[in-house]
């Protein structure tokens, strides 16, 4: 097998990975939006890639919520499917597999806690995901103000908690464009929620 016809093997695992999270996500949407999820799971690999993830990375990317959305058995089939390192990524990437699931601050103060030592793997994969929620929390507060936050049950002060904590970690244990982009926009989220709540 020469060089070219092993890459191209391997990007082809990649479609098979997009083609099985446009298949378990098919029906769901953004929250707050009529956007197809797919649009959500297909950016994060896009900034995988974007910035040195491999295809693994890439399909882990493109299926980080298909144990927490889908079902805790999802991981097997990942892991059989694409293989255990992909299967231990999008594990990494997720904060619960529980029906009904821990309480909102439980459950991101465990994920929190987990990120502080979580290897690289991870941490590109959920760094990409929370920089593409973050830009699109930053669109949506720019288009429809603070009523943005109206979505989030844990409302306009957690949510900006978690995300600037999010964003002080990655800074610290992924240094780089891609935590300084997600600590760019959060910046510009807070400067813009503080001053939506000033004009209201």
């Amino acid at each position: 097998m020469n060089y070219t016809t092993s890459i191209e093997q391997k990007w082809a695992q990649l479609a098979d990975a997009i083609a099985y999270a446009l298949d378990i996500h098919a029906a769901q949407i953004r929250k707050g939006s009529e956007t197809p999820y797919i649009g959500h799971l297909l950016g994060v690999a896009s900034l995988a890639i974007k910035h040195g993830g491999d295809e693994e990375q890439a399909m882990a990317a493109v299926l980080h919520d298909a144990i927490e959305d889908c079902g805790a058995e999802q991981e097997a089939i990942i892991a059989h499917r694409f293989g255990k390192r992909v299967a231990a990524i999008v594990r990494g990437c997720t904060d619960a597999d529980t029906t009904p699931k821990l309480p909102w601050q439980e459950r991101k103060g465990q994920y929190i806690a987990h990120l502080q030592h979580a290897d690289p793997d991870i941490l590109l994969v959920s760094c990409a995901d929370k920089l593409h929620n973050a830009r699109a929390i930053l669109t949506d507060l720019q288009t429809h103000g603070a009523d943005v936050f109206s979505r989030f049950s844990a409302g306009q002060a957690k949510t900006l908690w978690y995300y600037r904590t999010l964003a002080e970690i990655f800074g610290r244990r992924l240094p780089g464009p891609l935590s300084r982009d997600l600590q760019s926009t959060v910046r510009q989220i807070e400067h813009l929620a503080g001053t939506t709540a000033q004009e209201g």
